[in-house]
């Protein structure tokens, strides 16, 4: 299988043998290529040390011509599998100044979650991690990317798909008025320094706006600044007593952001100008991200019937936790620094739920 990028977008595009035009999912722009006969062949696949394995759950491989890392093929369902997939990252950034401690513990918990609560197939659940010695189970920005190409890629109706992220979220400034603020907000991979980040209009673009009719996305994103980091056009605007209201974060100029019929909603850590926490203070025995962890506990102890009741108890988790609890002064200024949170003790980020529609949150039940 030839791939090649989209002419409009630059997606990457599978090309069926002996096609002379594709179609791209994404944009709806026709690439036409020369005959693809024309093509050099791919490269050989890199010599990999004993004990590689695929990281993609697919059957075959095909590679970017020209380059040395895997391009996933479009999922196969066989007979008796279900058609769930996950991407799950989780990133420590080990050994340098943006050290986090609990994210790997949010991807191993998500995992077994996911697994024994939401019967998704140990086979079909991505996760990258930067504990991993196959480099291509690593959360770097390619990486990333591709994993996201897979959990789209042969999506059809009745399909169920989630994308987790425990990592640092940051902000840029937004030049192409598609932002409210005026701000994009960025998943930062393990290598964001020399690579960059991972901005949410490609997000959007990668795993929202290909979604079909019947199909469903949920995002669980646990970083900082990462109320709208799929860039949905609404945000579920809800106070402290559960009351809400649907705020039109669609962009002012005008582009598309939502789905090819398909519905995604996305519960992240915290608002766009708030941090959210990497603490222990959730668990008492091991740090975690306090999204993710209110998150898991909202289902674990019944209150995830709807998502109005999910949010409110992610929310009530969070704002009661003690950050301090048995802390000296100086410790606590020196929690409060590094989890956002204050010298009272208590964590100010409050989760946030967006989606490609508005609904009645109180009605519709919970499910992945």
């Amino acid at each position: 299988m030839i791939l090649i990028n989209c002419s409009h977008c630059r997606t990457p595009l599978q090309l069926p043998p002996g096609a002379t035009s594709v179609r791209c999912a994404i944009c709806r722009a026709v690439t036409v290529v020369a005959d693809p006969r024309g093509f050099p062949p791919p490269p050989p696949p890199p010599r990999y040390s004993p004990g590689y394995s695929n990281p993609f759950p697919s059957p075959t491989q095909s590679y970017y011509p020209g380059h040395h890392y895997p391009s996933p093929e479009p999922p196969m369902y066989p007979a008796g599998r279900s058609p769930k997939r996950a991407v799950i990252c989780g990133i420590s950034y080990k050994n340098t100044t943006h050290e986090l401690q609990g994210c790997i513990n949010d991807a191993k918990c998500m995992k077994y979650l996911l697994i024994n609560r939401f019967k998704f197939p140990d086979s079909s659940i991505l996760v990258l991690t930067d504990e991993e010695t196959d480099i291509y189970k690593r959360p770097t920005k390619q990486n990333i990317r591709m994993a996201l190409h897979w959990l789209v890629q042969g999506v059809q109706a009745g399909d169920s798909l989630v994308f987790h992220f425990s990592g640092h979220g940051l902000q840029q400034k937004n030049l192409t008025g598609d932002e409210i603020d005026g701000f994009d907000e960025t998943l930062c991979p393990l290598d964001f320094e020399t690579a960059g980040m991972i901005v949410d209009d490609e997000i959007n673009a990668t795993i929202v706006r290909p979604l079909p009719y019947g199909a469903k996305l949920h995002a669980i994103v646990d970083s900082c600044h990462s109320g709208t980091m799929l860039d949905l056009p609404f945000l579920c605007r809800m106070d402290r007593n559960g009351s809400y209201r649907w705020e039109d974060h669609r962009p002012p100029s005008g582009v598309y952001k939502g789905t090819n019929g398909g519905e995604v909603i996305s519960f992240s850590g915290c608002d766009d100008n708030q941090t959210a926490a990497d603490t222990q203070a959730m668990s008492k025995v091991t740090t975690t991200g306090a999204m993710t962890f209110s998150f898991i506990k909202a289902i674990e102890s019944g209150q995830a019937t709807t998502y109005g009741n999910m949010l409110n108890s992610m929310r009530s988790t969070i704002r009661n936790t003690d950050v301090n609890s048995g802390s000296d002064i100086v410790t606590s200024l020196i929690t409060m620094l590094l989890s956002g949170g204050s010298l009272s003790g208590r964590l100010k980020q409050e989760p946030q739920l967006t989606a490609h529609s508005t609904f009645d949150v109180y009605s519709k039940p919970f499910s992945l």
